[in-house]
């Protein structure tokens, strides 16, 4: 990439890349951590324990997720044009946006609504973890947002 390039780069996208990579990373930390590692970074305690019991679906769930963060953080470098294009740019970054920020509401809303969920009845026993995920999401979300209205224009399907 050239200075000349460099200067017109779409930081927000760029920013949005690094921040879903980051969080893939941590995903992959959390398998390596181990069930201590699960219940830190609020995956409840039923993941914690099928951790603990050596079963596959903790593992591969997160593995999972780590997959998805990566690819999203590519459709933000592609978008951003800094690696080759992938297919459906809008529709994609569209779709990630509304997850980060459907995310980021749920974390509002779980604490005044009342849930019969273990897991979301779990998760409303930690504030401090709702907030951090939530705002982390917000943050992300509207890393992708500002990106893709500044890029729309540019962004156009590339079907094969």
């Amino acid at each position: 990439m050239h200075l000349k390039e460099l200067k017109t780069c779409n930081i927000y996208l760029l920013l949005a890349a690094t921040t879903c990579f980051l969080a893939a990373v941590a995903h992959l930390l959390v398998i390596l951590g181990g069930p201590e590692w699960y219940r830190a970074f609020g995956a409840g305690e039923e993941m914690a324990v099928m951790a603990e019991q050596g079963l596959w679906y903790p593992t591969l769930l997160t593995l999972a997720i780590s997959a998805l963060l990566m690819t999203w953080g590519l459709y933000a470098l592609s978008a951003a044009g800094f690696v080759l294009k992938l297919p459906w740019p809008r529709l994609a970054l569209v779709i990630i946006t509304l997850v980060f920020l459907g995310r980021a509401a749920m974390g509002p809303l779980l604490v005044v609504t009342p849930v019969t969920d273990p897991h979301l009845m779990e998760l409303q026993q930690r504030p401090m973890f709702l907030v951090f995920s939530s705002t982390t999401c917000l943050v992300i979300g509207l890393l992708f947002l500002l990106g893709l209205y500044q890029r729309w224009p540019a962004l156009v399907s590339t079907r094969h």
